[in-house]
């Protein structure tokens, strides 16, 4: 092949739309429509106290990760999100300091309660840096809103019943583990077990991100990579890791490739490893 073959090859590769790329917004077109967004920060506190994007507010992801382990009561999360001054109509964009794991799961949570008009900032805080945003220090007066939950979205949401399932019958789900190797093979063990579930493709989360911009790689590197672990963006998916974060990570990058069927096991490894009746494997290092 001809070096000017692979330059435009690699031009098409990086140029390629992702299949569903509304579920991004890049940080300039946040940076000039700021006012049609409730921008949720969701960085520790002490980063959103020192700037950020200017009538964004602060949303504690920690929080947030702990509670919906314990509980996805409707009239409780109906109140967490409305009080943050959405409602079903409000648009949102979410960024995190640019790991997006934090923003990701934030993004799925506001998902799986059915509100739509969600979106996470491509590269977080740092894309809005290299964007040459106007940090402020100023905080704005939320006005709560009634956000209203009919049902969830189930299907977004797996548990150790349905994934005992998709082993049990052989259902053709793929099950994701995107935890680090060492977690995957069980040297680094993070329950009472370590190891991976029967059968699970390992694909750490962060292999989707290009560690200098901070941004998803291309959708032709994505293709390639999906493809390479053996992943089927035609078939459902159930994404796991240790506790739903990893995770909602690879689930929003297979969604954006176009993937439908997308599950996150949110209890994970932390449920998984501790159940002394769940099946374990220890996969050998590639």
């Amino acid at each position: 092949m001809s070096l000017s073959f692979l330059l435009a090859l690699a031009f098409v590769q990086q140029s390629t739309p992702y299949p569903r790329a509304e579920l991004l917004i890049e940080p300039k077109d946040l940076i000039a429509n700021v006012a049609k967004y409730r921008v949720l920060d969701v960085r520790p506190q002490t980063q959103f106290e020192k700037g950020h994007l200017r009538w964004a507010v602060w949303v504690d992801h920690d929080a947030w990760a702990k509670t919906f382990a314990k509980h996805q009561d409707l009239k409780a999360w109906s109140k967490i999100i409305g009080d943050l001054g959405i409602d079903n109509q409000t648009e949102v964009a979410i960024y995190d300091d640019g790991s997006t794991k934090d923003a990701a799961r934030v993004w799925w949570v506001m998902r799986y309660f059915n509100h739509t008009k969600v979106r996470i900032v491509h590269a977080g805080w740092h894309g809005l840096m290299q964007a040459d945003v106007a940090a402020t220090t100023k905080v704005g007066v939320i006005q709560p809103q009634t956000f209203a939950i009919a049902s969830p979205a189930q299907a977004r949401l797996a548990d150790k019943a349905s994934v005992l399932d998709i082993l049990n019958n052989r259902t053709g789900v793929q099950i994701i583990d995107t935890r680090s190797e060492k977690e995957y093979c069980g040297e680094t063990k993070l329950a009472k077990r370590g190891g991976a579930i029967p059968g699970a493709i390992h694909l750490e989360w962060t292999d989707a991100i290009d560690p200098k911009t901070k941004r998803f790689k291309s959708a032709g590197e994505l293709t390639k990579l999906f493809k390479d672990a053996g992943i089927d963006l035609k078939k459902k998916s159930v994404t796991h890791c240790q506790s739903g974060g990893r995770a909602a990570v690879m689930a929003f990058a297979l969604e954006m490739m176009g993937s439908d069927g997308v599950s996150n096991y949110y209890r994970s490894w932390s449920e998984w490893g501790n159940d002394p009746s769940t099946p374990v494997v220890l996969p050998k290092k590639k």
